[in-house]
């Protein structure tokens, strides 16, 4: 049996495809935002100006999010301006 590359040179198809770019979206946005908030797990949300912010997230709709924090005031952020929000380890007090 002969080998066989797995790439062959000659071959302009295997050239040309290459692999599909992941997508802008999942969709999955709502989801986990439902889930962050129905069990109130304890979030840190980092803003695009280097803020950090804890509490968990009570509402969020298309453009915002609502963020319950027991030492401050309850803050409403815009989405645009999150860069990440990453769950906190251990539960809410």
């Amino acid at each position: 049996m002969a080998d066989m590359p797995f790439h062959t040179p000659g071959n302009a198809n295997s050239m040309k495809r290459g692999k599909t770019p992941p997508p802008e979206d999942t969709f999955e946005e709502a989801a986990y935002l439902k889930l962050l908030g129905e069990k109130q797990k304890p979030v840190t949300i980092k803003l695009m100006d280097g803020e950090v912010f804890h509490g968990w997230i009570e509402y969020y709709d298309k453009n915002m999010v609502r963020l319950t924090r027991e030492q401050g005031p309850n803050l409403f952020i815009y989405k645009h301006e999150i860069m990440y929000i990453a769950e906190d380890s251990g539960r809410r007090k």
